[in-house]
């Protein structure tokens, strides 16, 4: 199989295209794409770190004290590309994904999605 399918990707290399992949979504749902991002699979967790993922306008609206309301919609973004997310950690991981996690912070602007997965069938 090819690196697009996950297969045989192990170490900094799935960390790579999962990075890749969820910056993607990210980008085309939101227009733009955090500054950084990085990503780790241990066992069965694969996290997503981005900075700075707000929009000028929801930072605009934080500054200017409506932090909560930024973060809930922030959620409802997240939440709407759940389906998009968990096909891409599934499809590189080879591994299906058993719960999401996603949360924001706005100062400093971070944003994270948890991927919870399956057991490793080629595990002992």
């Amino acid at each position: 199989m090819t690196p697009e399918s996950g297969q045989g990707l192990r170490g900094g290399e799935l960390n790579a295209a999962l990075t890749s992949a969820l910056v993607g979504i990210h980008n085309d749902h939101m227009g733009r794409g955090p500054s950084s991002a990085y990503s780790f699979h241990h066992e069965d967790v694969v996290v997503t770190v981005m900075n700075n993922v707000l929009t000028k306008a929801e930072r605009t609206l934080a500054e200017t004290g409506a932090g909560l309301q930024v973060a809930q919609t922030r959620h409802l973004y997240q939440e709407a590309m759940r389906p998009d997310f968990t096909t891409a950690v599934e499809r590189l991981t080879g591994r299906k994904v058993i719960a999401f996690v996603s949360g924001n912070n706005l100062d400093p602007d971070i944003a994270v999605e948890m991927f919870f997965l399956d057991e490793d069938p080629t595990a002992n």
